[in-house]
């Protein structure tokens, strides 16, 4: 049985005030050609297929347009929730869906409901567990761990989460592929990025990998970068940059063959960038002087400028040579230490003239007035001063 795991969609989500619905369409509709290419089975989405809990009309197209050209192509659909998703209004009408082969598993109990996939070795089951935020789901009788001991950490509902799924199928028989939307333990730090919002307090949340022991195949969602935790236990991450911080990094999806047997076959499939990340340092003439720069005038931009003094109206200058630069940061390559003594020591005794000049030299990381600068600011006071005298 070929399965594909991929995860995180969050259809909806912004880049920098900029739609990403588009892009997103594209690089799915490239995921929908691997189905048909490689003759995909199953497609197994680990949670946050929206970015919010109330998307729009635009993201519901999307999400309908995909999972009618996935079903189309010949595969079958098991998806889960994650913490961005309105489990109720992503699981709406999911009994109806399931009748047409697309399986969206958002109940809190659903996990004890496998989807069951036939091949020609026999069975695959398919555990979708919803992200379970302890606090909401360890009143309900199947989450009671334990010496019904509470249920206060990730780890803890994950825990009994996965040994009920183990009971289960003892019982059952067969191969099976668990999908969950969590926080594992064993996360390289390259796969963890900005984009990923925080879902743990002190690190309860942290879910240790052993407690995925079992299935023959765990599609892990929540974490953007693809991770390889262990043989049988990863992340696919986020099928499309939604961070700085991802620049470089690939994205595409884990192609997983399950055999008669325990072992499987992993192959990672590359999705295509619609817009490439770029992030530009130097000093602002450089970046918009020099030719060695120009094949990034396409990408997405992240300009970081080292000029010393922050430069004026910097972004709409950069813009007008990479159009979509959309951030930057002031991190000067010499910065001046500034004495420890306070505003009002650093003036006593000083002249207006002598202030206005500290102020400027304090603010702009060293540099002084210019002539020019010098000359309006004694205008200016004299000016004041005659004004003073004529009253």
């Amino acid at each position: 049985m070929k399965i594909l795991h991929t995860s995180d969609w969050h259809i909806g989500r912004t880049f920098h005030t900029h739609s990403t619905l588009d892009a997103l369409h594209q690089v799915l509709d490239a995921l929908v050609e691997v189905v048909r290419q490689r003759r995909i089975d199953v497609v197994a989405v680990a949670g946050d297929i929206f970015d919010s809990a109330m998307p729009s009309a635009e993201s519901y197209t999307l999400l309908a347009a995909v999972l009618r050209e996935i079903k189309q192509a010949g595969a079958t659909v098991v998806m889960t929730s994650g913490n961005h998703d309105s489990a109720t209004r992503l699981g709406f009408q999911a009994e109806w869906a399931a009748l047409a082969g697309v399986h969206v598993l958002t109940r809190p109990e659903q996990f004890l409901e496998p989807v069951t996939v036939p091949d020609e070795h026999g069975p695959v089951h398919f555990y979708g567990i919803p992200y379970l935020e302890p606090a909401l789901v360890r009143h309900l009788s199947v989450f009671h761990g334990p010496a019904d001991e509470p249920l206060k950490t990730h780890e803890q509902v994950l825990t009994v989460v996965m040994q009920r799924i183990r009971d289960d199928l003892a019982v059952r028989g067969g191969r099976s592929v668990v999908l969950s939307h969590c926080f594992a333990a064993g996360v390289p730090a390259a796969a963890a990025t900005d984009a990923v919002r925080d879902i743990t307090a002190g690190g309860l949340d942290l879910v240790p990998v052993s407690v995925f022991t079992g299935p023959d195949y765990v599609a892990l969602g929540h974490i953007h970068g693809r991770a390889h935790l262990t043989d049988r236990v990863r992340y696919s991450g986020t099928p499309l940059h939604y961070s700085f911080s991802e620049a470089g990094k690939p994205r595409g999806c884990w192609l997983v063959e399950l055999q008669a047997g325990p072992a499987a076959d992993i192959e990672w499939i590359e999705l295509p960038v619609p817009r490439r990340l770029s992030v530009l340092t130097g000093e602002i003439e450089l970046l918009l002087t020099d030719d060695a720069l120009a094949e990034f005038k396409p990408d997405w931009v992240s300009a970081i400028l080292t000029d010393q003094v922050r430069p004026l109206d910097g972004i709409r200058r950069l813009q007008k040579r990479f159009p979509h630069c959309v951030t930057l940061e002031h991190r000067p390559a010499v910065v001046v230490d500034s004495d420890a003594v306070s505003y009002g020591e650093r003036i006593d005794r000083q002249s207006d003239r002598e202030i206005v000049a500290g102020f400027l030299e304090f603010v702009r990381n060293g540099v002084g007035q210019s002539d020019f600068e010098r000359d309006l600011v004694a205008e200016l006071l004299t000016e004041g001063d005659l004004r003073e005298l004529s009253r």
